[in-house]
């Protein structure tokens, strides 16, 4: 147990192989990491050994190999033993756009922009964005639960923090995902590799103790990257 505190530690994945190709990165599209991607995580492994800021009760990734690459380079430096996968923590399921390349899949299906309508699924057999919110709301609320007073690392995707950041803040989600023109007021963008921390107090939970943001976008480590 790591205390009164339980902790959310969400980790971005280091570059992928489907970024750089701009390939659909779903199970079919994402090979996991490329080289500059491991060099990121391996940065932040290397900060974290040497801090040892973060000590990890659990530690969990999505089921992508982007994901899944990423949390077994931190895991010796978060002491953790065991790595368990869950697709409730996956990027936005693409659906039949899966493999396709961006320009491809824009072409097929969304002209306009696969932002256009936060309520639509990204391809046929895809999510919403809406509903793809709803799944990482609910995935984070289970590790919480089942982790009260514990640090959770999570190796996981740019969607998922900023869902986090819509659902743990109460944004409504009808807004639609991030950069898009129009109502929302912020963006949140969090780059590869990059730590957000949520905390929240065991003790209070009863009084309906909200969610801290105690970190977001935490990218020091990746600066000896681009130095330079």
């Amino acid at each position: 147990m790591s205390g009164e505190l339980t902790r959310l530690v969400l980790v971005r994945h280091g570059e992928s192989q489907a970024q750089l190709d701009r390939v659909v990165g779903g199970e079919k599209g994402c090979t996991g990491l490329s080289d500059l991607g491991r060099r990121q995580v391996g940065a932040l492994a290397e900060r974290w050994a040497a801090s040892g800021e973060i000590r990890a009760d659990a530690l969990f990734a999505s089921v992508l190999p982007r994901a899944v690459e990423t949390a077994a380079l931190l895991a010796p430096a978060v002491g953790a033993r065991d790595l368990v996968a869950d697709c409730d923590l996956c990027e936005l399921h693409p659906g039949d756009a899966d493999g396709m390349t961006w320009d491809e899949y824009l072409a097929t299906y969304h002209p306009d922009g696969y932002r256009a309508d936060p309520e639509r699924p990204l391809a046929p057999g895809g999510e919403s964005w809406v509903g793809f919110t709803a799944r990482v709301g609910a995935a984070l609320h289970r590790l919480a639960t089942d982790h009260a007073g514990q640090t959770v690392v999570v190796a996981c995707h740019g969607g998922v923090i900023v869902s986090s950041m819509v659902v743990l803040m109460g944004l409504p989600p009808s807004e639609g995902p991030p950069g898009e023109p129009g109502v929302r007021p912020v963006r949140f963008d969090p780059v590869n590799a990059s730590v957000t921390v949520w905390e929240r107090p065991v003790a209070e939970l009863e009084h309906g103790a909200a969610w801290r943001l105690a970190r977001y976008n935490d990218a020091a480590h990746l600066d000896a990257l681009t130095a330079g």
